[in-house]
């Protein structure tokens, strides 16, 4: 199944994702980056009264949190009017 997942998030760099883990999380955010482990997110630009507050990439190496491939249980592209 990672395997799947693994493809899906190489072809969907740039894009917003929800992703859902086999323990029940939820991780909505930018996929920036892919290797053969885990699927590297930013987190998604936030609304702000007045405005809009951008979250650039910030953790190891710029990006935001990683999440196992093994892990993932549901992978979502999200419209981008969605947030």
């Amino acid at each position: 199944m990672s395997a799947s997942h693994y493809h899906t998030c190489q072809r969907n760099i740039g894009k917003p994702v929800e992703i859902r883990t086999h323990d029940g999380r939820v991780h909505r955010g930018i996929i920036r980056r892919v290797d053969n482990r885990m699927v590297y997110l930013d987190p998604l630009p936030r609304r702000n009264f007045g405005g809009y507050a951008y979250g650039w990439g910030w953790g190891w190496g710029g990006f935001g949190w990683g999440v196992a491939l093994g892990a993932i249980a549901g992978l979502a592209i999200l419209p981008w009017f969605f947030w």
